[in-house]
């Protein structure tokens, strides 16, 4: 922990101290899914397939719908994804009982546990970065990331809270 770089308190609104926090976003980003998407690269799939697994992993039985919104793409965006993944078994869609026309999507056996081992991965950098941290710093990760997404990804994140 000694190579942590903490901005001094009262200057948390300097530009420098934005950009370092994008800086840190982006990193976190490129660092810690770098595992998943080399092992996703080896299935012939990326990032967007990732999200796709995860979210759909979170809350099965969720209409397209409302995964387009949860991950705030247009229907053309995931019918490419939404294809490669029926394709290799990872997903299906099936109708809803009550309104035919809506489609419900659920992460297949192989599809589960292809999501279960992207996040084995990721749960282990995460618990050792929370561990490390402390409860009082990763409170306050949960409370920036929050009002990073704001209102419309708040209403999301309690949804996929309630499994």
């Amino acid at each position: 922990m000694a190579d942590i770089v903490v901005p001094p308190r009262e200057q948390f609104l300097r530009e420098e101290t934005i950009r370092g926090g994008m800086d840190l976003l982006l990193l976190t980003i490129v660092r810690h899914l770098k595992s998943a998407d080399e092992r996703l690269f080896s299935h012939g799939l990326g990032r967007a397939h990732h999200r796709v697994l995860y979210v759909v992993g979170r809350r099965p039985g969720m209409t397209v719908t409302e995964l387009l919104e949860v991950l705030d793409v247009a229907k053309q965006s995931y019918q490419r994804v939404s294809n490669d993944l029926l394709s290799k078994g990872l997903i299906e869609q099936r109708p809803d009982d009550r309104d035919r026309r809506q489609r419900l999507v659920y992460l297949t056996g192989a599809g589960r546990r292809l999501e279960a081992e992207l996040f084995e991965e990721m749960h282990r950098g995460l618990a050792h970065a929370y561990s490390v941290s402390g409860s009082q710093a990763v409170a306050g990760f949960w409370t920036v990331l929050q009002n990073l997404i704001g209102p419309e990804g708040r209403k999301h994140f309690r949804a996929l809270q309630q499994r």
